[in-house]
């Protein structure tokens, strides 16, 4: 496996990781009909939009499997968050991994990835906002040292309300 900075060719991938794994871990979270109408052709052109504006301290890092290929990616950048300095906040805005590969550490080959390229471009500490009710997930962040910072927000875009919990992350220094 490895881990490697995504291009524009990755979109179709990225499209797939993204579609799969949000119906997989959203089930029961979100309405069905929302997790049943994702798009894939709709995500490809928003990845390949994305894609082409990449650049560091924000991007996109996939994992890739030597069989299966893009299996799981994740996208940091400065933090979109009002009451940060996103001159000294860095975020996790998405982790993904395809269900299949779940449990592989897969997820924590990218975490530690994103983390290590936000620390390069000078940022020690780390938000993400993660779904309350999206405990494997949150067990996942916590096992990797992320706390709950005590801020929330709710979202009522995908058909109902939902509570997302923003996490912190305080880089070691080496």
């Amino acid at each position: 496996m490895i881990v490697r900075v995504a291009t524009a060719d990755d979109a179709d991938a990225l499209a797939v990781v993204h579609v799969h794994t949000s119906q997989e871990a959203y089930r029961g979270q979100f309405p069905q009909a929302h997790l049943d109408q994702l798009d894939l052709s709709r995500r490809r052109q928003i990845w390949a939009q994305h894609l082409r504006s990449d650049h560091a301290p924000t991007g996109t890092l996939v994992a890739e499997h030597p069989v299966d290929g893009v299996v799981g990616f994740i996208y940091v950048s400065p933090c979109r968050d009002s009451d940060t300095d996103s001159r000294r906040v860095g975020e996790i805005q998405a982790v993904y991994v395809l269900p299949k590969h779940w449990g592989q550490g897969v997820g924590k080959l990218l975490m530690e990835a994103g983390l290590c390229r936000l620390a390069e471009a000078g940022y020690r500490e780390m938000v993400l906002w993660v779904l309350e009710s999206n405990e494997r997930a949150r067990r996942f962040y916590e096992a990797g040292g992320w706390r709950a910072d005590g801020s929330s927000r709710t979202d009522d875009s995908r058909g109902m309300t939902v509570t997302e919990v923003r996490y912190r992350h305080h880089q070691r220094d080496t």
